[in-house]
Formats: structure tokens, sequence, C-alpha cells
């Protein structure tokens, strides 16, 4: 199989963007949630965060081996989002790979130089309605998402909490706490890819948790489905930066 036959129909990449544990067992999904976001820097630092602009790289897998590109990820109240991701192909013969994926906090659209561009519906547009920013743990309940302790469990050397999130439309998700720090280090997720024809579970890890005005923020994630997987590092980050509205929107033409 080449390169540019697998890209053709299985390079989707899911951002998540997106973007979301103690000695003692915690005895409902609310607390833990709570502990999670009081660990991140509380309620009010994080009510302070209006918008938020990330840049770092993107080491994606391939049949034909490890390629790279930037990232950039951008993330506005209440829950606007637009993530751009460009990946030289040319040792492959095929050029610059270029995704814009947007979202207006009603609508979704990509911009996709090598699958076209196409508007985000379904499965996946339900998903990013559910987001928040700067973190959807903020308004879950507002949202009517539904929250479910399933207990307590081992995750490599780390004791967990496991969490469901489930919301009134779109996908559940597992939300794996750390007990000791309560930072969210594991997501599950399945979700409905068009591009594949078929439901798609993703897993993304997250890592380096670092404290940008007062706000904790993984500065590596790394996201695994059946089909591919990528490591996002993070080189920077921008709180409460002007970002027009527009830049989200779906294009004109």
């Amino acid at each position: 199989m080449t390169l540019k036959t697998w890209t053709a129909s299985k390079i989707v990449l899911a951002m998540l963007v997106v973007l979301p544990s103690a000695s003692a067992y915690a005895q409902t999904a609310d607390e833990v949630i709570e502990k999670h976001l009081a660990a991140l820097g509380g309620r009010e630092a994080l009510a302070k965060i209006t918008s938020r602009t990330m840049a770092g790289t993107i080491a994606l897998t391939t049949p034909g081996g490890e390629v790279t590109g930037t990232i950039q990820v951008f993330g506005k109240v209440p829950n606007k989002s637009r993530t751009l991701i460009k990946v030289d192909l040319s040792q492959f013969g095929i050029g610059e790979l270029v995704v814009d994926q947007r979202f207006d906090g009603t609508v979704g659209y990509v911009l996709d130089t090598m699958n076209g561009n196409r508007d985000i519906t379904g499965n996946q547009l339900d998903n990013m309605r559910n987001s928040g920013f700067p973190t959807p743990f903020l308004t879950y309940k507002e949202r009517g998402n539904k929250a479910e302790l399933l207990g307590k469990e081992k995750l490599g050397d780390r004791d967990v909490f496991v969490v469901q999130l489930t919301p009134q439309t779109g996908s559940a998700s597992k939300q794996y706490f750390d007990a000791e720090t309560y930072m969210v280090i594991k997501t599950v997720t399945t979700v409905n890819v068009p591009q594949l024809g078929r439901d798609v579970e993703q897993t993304s890890e997250l890592a380096d948790y670092r404290a940008v005005d007062g706000v904790k923020v993984p500065y590596k994630v790394t996201s695994t489905n059946p089909v591919q997987s990528f490591t996002i590092t993070v080189s920077s980050v921008e709180h409460n930066k002007e970002l027009d509205d527009a830049s989200f929107a779906k294009p004109d033409k």
C-alpha cells in the first residue's frame, strides 16, 4: 500500500482538541470532577480564561514511516475551536497536507487539501457541540451531561478514577483521572468517521501538564485509533489573546 493511497482515505486528524483522583476514594463523579477543576487552577482562574492559542508540532505515524508538521490550536468561550495542521508529504511525492478544522459553536467545517473541503455533520458535529472552553467540565451539568463514576482502576503504575460522561446527543466518553493529581491522563471516545464509513475508538493520553496564567495545560497529547496515531507536542500557550470570531467560521467561499 502506498502512502498516497492510504492518506487519501485514512488521514483523519480527529482533534480533539481539545480539549480534560487522591488516596481517599471519591464517592461521586461530581467530587472527582470538582477536584479536577481545583487541580487545574480552580473555577475562578479558569473563568478568567476567555481564549487560548497553542502552537507546536505533530508527529503522525503512517505505513511509509513517521511524518511531522506544525499544529496550531485555538479556543474561545463558550465552545469555539479551530485546529490548523500542516504536514510536509513531499518525500512521498504528495506535497503539503493542510487541514483546517473550524467550529464556531454551531457549525463545523474542514478545509482539507487532500480529501476535499467538507461540512462536519452527524456524530462528529454533536461531539464538537458538547465541548466547552477552557474545559467541558466547567459546565457539564448545565449542558445536560450525565457523569457516572465507574470505579477505580490501575493504569500502568497509576491509580485512576474512571468517570463516564454521557451527553444528551453524541458520544459518551471515559475520562481517566489520576488518583493523586486529579489530572485527566487518558480519554476514550467512540466516534463515527464518515470518511471511513464506520465507528472508531479514539484514545488520547495527556501528559506534561504545565501552569500557564495559573491554569494547567497538557503540553503533550498522544492520540491513537485503529487507523493511525499521532503525538502533539506543545511549544507555546497564550491566553486571552484577541481572536476574531470569523476565524472559527466556515469561509464564505
